[in-house]
């Protein structure tokens, strides 16, 4: 027992070290013998992937990681998701059946960051929501008629910057301005936001991380019913 879980100890942090490295085949081959091992698939994305990418966001911030350092990150985070969201829906975790709703996710204008972001959308699938990705840096404008071009549900927001927030503020004031607040559930995110400014630019939710942001949809989803 202790061997098996020194082994597992191990692999997460080589898993850490490949995602930082942005190595995505020997991320995808840690991820396959994770799962050998007998760990939890939706463990692996909440802790092992969610504390790397926020790590790998802290060091573009720094200017330790330039733009393409970034993007090969997340295309190693990417395909080590990839392996863990099959074996989620090969199980009874996957209740893709039964769709929860539809949310339309993106990182605001002015901002590039899709770590977050993307993790917040392997979640919300794997707990059976349908998930329009819009990208990063998209207005507020092509955000509010995507989610009315796909009757969606929920308008998920995220930005990492404390300059790209107002844009959260700005989808929130257009949809008020076209008479269709009532419409959208919103909920906002992002390593810059709070619930005091969830509150202050009247949100419905609020989350500092993904696994919340999930419960959130869920709640305010079910809230709605």
């Amino acid at each position: 027992m202790w061997e098996v879980s020194n082994l597992k100890k191990d692999l997460t942090q080589e898993l850490r070290r490949s995602i930082i490295a942005g190595d995505s085949e020997k991320a995808q081959r840690i991820a396959n013998s994770l799962l050998k091992e007998g760990f939890d698939p939706l463990e692996a994305i909440n802790t092992v992937v969610t504390s790397t990418a926020k790590e790998v966001g802290e060091k573009f911030e720094r200017g330790d990681f330039f733009l393409t350092d970034l993007m090969f990150s997340a295309e190693a985070i990417q395909a080590a998701n990839e392996v863990f969201l099959k074996k989620l829906k090969e199980s009874k975790i996957e209740r893709s059946i039964n769709k929860k709703g539809k949310v339309v996710i993106a990182t605001v204008a002015g901002d590039i960051h899709d770590i977050g972001k993307n993790i917040v959308k392997l979640l919300l699938n794997v707990n059976g929501f349908e998930v329009i990705d819009l990208g990063t840096d998209v207005s507020s404008l092509n955000i509010v008629d995507a989610a009315l071009e796909s009757k969606a549900d929920i308008i998920a927001l995220s930005a990492l910057m404390t300059t790209t927030m107002r844009s959260q503020k700005e989808v929130i004031d257009l949809l008020k301005e076209m008479k269709v607040r009532d419409k959208f559930i919103v909920i906002v995110g992002g390593g810059s936001t709070t619930q005091e400014w969830a509150e202050e630019i009247g949100a419905d939710g609020w989350a500092e991380t993904a696994e919340k942001a999930v419960k959130v949809a869920l709640k305010l989803v079910n809230e709605g019913e």
